[in-house]
């Protein structure tokens, strides 16, 4: 039976199992969750561009971390909702669109965690060498590191998704709610031995890498802090890197509670709502911690909505 579905070009995505009466619910909570992240990390971008004091090497950065979480929701969320109203037999998907997707999900979180690791970098100049802060984070380096950024999390995926694009496929179901690259090699009947190898490398890889950047980065902070003993520095430190510590904490947790549910297949409904989270939480979570933090950003906030409340009255 299988000879009829092989390199089938229409694929069927479980999507989620979830009762009548909690469909609109959950389609609700999925959209409102995908508005704010599309309004959040927009607003910080128009903020950013506005206020020309932005224009530095961390509020840039943070632009390409909006950018980012923009595009780890759109590529997962609306598609998401439209399965959750819909019956299992019409969620259907092409191919292409498969690997389309796919390519995104893995691209959106090598990007989360090569852009953190920047940013890491860029606090540590700021805090450990301030002299040279502006001779270092230039703009051409900003825009060298974020081209490095985004550049090796492309490569690194085309390659794992290379390797799953060459296999022979005999199955059409995908066992998920969304197309990811281990639910595109579950199709084939062949060997995905190569598959399994690399992407673990590459997850070892990343992470390993990730970590270990912000680790030693704060270790070295910590260390110029304490030897330091400068009241202004210390607090200088707290304030910049508390905000990039949480933002980066935010996305690991949700990352590995994922990974961690992999573990228990009879959990599988929780683990596709961990792999929804793991984009929603960063998403929404991202703008509001830098823009509480951000006394620059607060102050323009606050100017706009201060001559937007004044303007009436000198009209009239």
């Amino acid at each position: 039976m299988e000879n009829y579905t092989y390199n089938s070009f229409i694929l069927q995505v479980e999507g989620f199992k979830i009762r009548k009466d909690l469909t609109y619910p959950t389609a609700a909570f999925f959209l409102v969750s995908y508005v704010i992240i599309m309004v959040f990390n927009m607003g910080i971008l128009v903020v950013i561009v506005l206020d020309s004091n932005l224009h530095q090497p961390m509020y840039l950065l943070l632009c390409s971390l909006s950018v980012s979480d923009m595009i780890g929701g759109t590529h997962i969320l609306p598609r998401v909702i439209a399965d959750v109203l819909r019956p299992p037999s019409e969620r259907l998907i092409g191919y292409y669109e498969c690997v389309v997707q796919a390519f995104t999900t893995q691209f959106y979180g090598a990007t989360s965690h090569t852009l953190l690791m920047i940013m890491a970098f860029d606090r540590y100049v700021a805090i450990c060498d301030p002299l040279h802060y502006a001779a270092v984070m230039n703009n051409r380096m900003v825009v060298k590191l974020t081209l490095l950024a985004w550049g090796v999390a492309f490569v690194l995926v085309s390659v794992l998704l290379g390797l799953t694009i060459r296999l022979n496929r005999c199955r059409t179901l995908i066992m998920n709610h969304y197309c990811d690259n281990a639910s595109l090699f579950k199709l084939s009947c062949e060997s995905v031995f190569i598959n399994n190898v690399y992407g673990l490398t590459f997850t070892v890889v990343l992470l390993t890498s990730s970590m270990g950047s912000i680790v030693l980065t704060y270790a070295k902070i910590a260390a110029v802090c304490l030897t330091a003993k400068n009241k202004s520095l210390n607090s200088k430190a707290v304030k910049t890197c508390s905000t990039h510590l949480v933002v980066y904490l935010v996305m690991l947790i949700s990352g590995f509670f994922v990974i961690i549910m992999h573990r228990f297949p009879h959990y599988a409904e929780y683990r596709k709502l961990a792999s929804v989270l793991f984009v929603i939480f960063p998403g929404c979570l991202n703008p509001i911690i830098y823009g509480v933090q951000s006394k620059e950003i607060r102050k323009f906030l606050f100017d706009m909505f201060r001559s937007t409340k004044c303007s009436p009255s000198y009209q009239k």
